[in-house]
């Protein structure tokens, strides 16, 4: 497997750094053969080159079998023009990623803020909605109509829900059976029309799975409630992105949210979390959104079958199951109740997933 590594901007590096050290540790074991090409992005490119994505990146990335980003300080350059482009937005367009599927769980020995134990995943759609950069086939989706007045438009298509409502029954499937749609159709009834309608005609596919629908602010109290009740959550781009975040703080951490963006062909691992250049540098970020979010990768290549298959589950598995032990063991970052920083967390991870 030929993965394109961009450790991004902030805190990327050195949480990459130890994504890479339990990537190694799972190829040495599982015998999966990575072949690991780390290549320069973000901000770093755009002061030296000016672009955020340097010539022949994408067409490293298309020529691989996946790609391992770390977080982007795409608030830092946002609105610069040029080269100064989102990579989040710009790899989930170009490389047609429309789903971004971020699971939110606890684990034993962390307690969540809502006192409950949940697993479930959101299914976001990811190359439409209100994102000024993905969702117009040339320029910008926000227009300054006067300094004071901004128009900011969505564009919701039947393609686009149709994908992502396959994909969250598909998950539903493999998991609980029940699949929540949710939406702001009471306000937005044309586009979330649109999207409940992909997502009712998908249910009628499956009889066997348990379909309901949940406006998304009272959505937002129902996690903070009972997140225990959901099993698959489905919904549009802004609100996948807004509610991920919530179900992963409640979680017990932003840094333990693995998250893919996946298409038919390709995918993408990146943290569900930014840069966080406040901490850059201080060996103090939690690696396990992007250590997670490489098992997933390595999980989403498994489906695509072949002879290696059972190996590449096998270690996602096992990186995911590392995470678990080192935060019951308390080998991990303070802000998941350990002592240990970035590299040492890291090395905690590589460690279980080479042994266990």
């Amino acid at each position: 497997m030929r993965l394109v590594v961009l450790a991004g901007d902030g805190i990327g590096p050195e949480i990459t750094a130890a994504t890479l050290e339990v990537l190694r540790a799972a190829d040495a074991r599982f015998g999966l053969k990575l072949d690991l090409r780390e290549m320069a992005a973000g901000v770093a490119t755009l002061q030296s080159q000016g672009k955020t994505i340097p010539d022949g990146v994408m067409e490293a990335v298309q020529a691989a079998d996946g790609l391992v980003m770390g977080p982007m300080d795409s608030y830092a350059y946002a609105g610069q023009g040029g080269g100064a482009i989102n990579p989040s937005g710009f790899f989930r367009r170009g490389l047609d990623l429309y789903g971004n599927i971020r699971p939110a769980r606890t684990y034993p020995g962390l307690k969540s803020p809502t006192g409950a134990e949940f697993d479930l995943v959101i299914a976001r759609e990811n190359t439409e909605g209100f994102y000024a950069d993905r969702n117009m086939e040339q320029g910008n989706a926000e227009i300054l109509v006067t300094a004071d007045v901004c128009v900011s438009m969505r564009r919701i298509t039947k393609l686009c829900c149709d994908r992502i409502a396959v994909s969250a029954f598909k998950l539903a499937a493999r998991r609980r059976k029940h699949v929540t749609a949710v939406h702001k159709a009471n306000v937005l009834t044309k586009g979330d029309g649109l999207f409940l309608a992909s997502c009712r005609a998908e249910a009628a596919k499956h009889p066997g799975i348990t379909y309901d629908e949940v406006i998304v602010d009272a959505m937002a109290a129902h996690l903070v409630r009972a997140p225990q009740k959901y099993d698959v959550i489905v919904t549009t781009n802004m609100f996948g992105d807004i509610l991920s975040d919530l179900a992963l703080e409640l979680s017990g951490s932003l840094g333990l949210g693995g998250s893919i963006n996946a298409g038919d062909k390709f995918c993408m691992a990146q943290a569900s979390h930014g840069s966080a250049p406040d901490i850059a540098g201080q060996d103090k970020a939690n690696p396990a959104s992007l250590v997670l979010s490489a098992a997933m990768l390595l999980g989403w290549h498994a489906e695509k079958g072949g002879a290696s298959a059972n190996a590449f589950a096998a270690a996602s598995g096992a990186i995911e199951s590392a995470v678990a032990q080192v935060i019951s063991a308390r080998e991990c970052t303070r802000d998941v109740g350990g002592t240990l920083g970035t590299a040492a967390m890291g090395k905690a991870l590589a460690a279980r997933v080479a042994t266990a």
